[in-house]
């Protein structure tokens, strides 16, 4: 493979990557008692624990991207 093609799928997988972090976030801003109400059925957490468990799950997945995906991208942007 070569710096190229590696540098354009690292580009997509975070454009794809920051869309889903995006979708969550949308969904858990506009839908968040529907989400609670769906996801209570088989898990016994309170609004609080619930929000933390989301917010912390939004950060450690922004954290993979931007360590997985961006970081080595700009590395190949800036190496050339």
């Amino acid at each position: 493979m070569d710096v190229p093609a590696i540098r354009d799928f690292l580009l997509w997988c975070t454009v794809i990557n920051l869309g889903i972090l995006v979708y969550w976030w949308l969904m858990f801003a506009f839908a968040h008692d529907w989400i609670k109400r769906f996801h209570g059925r088989w898990f016994k957490v309170s609004r609080e624990q619930f929000d933390a468990i989301h917010y912390a799950g939004m950060a450690g997945f922004k954290i993979l991207i931007f360590v997985f995906n961006l970081v080595p991208y700009l590395a190949f942007v800036i190496v050339g």
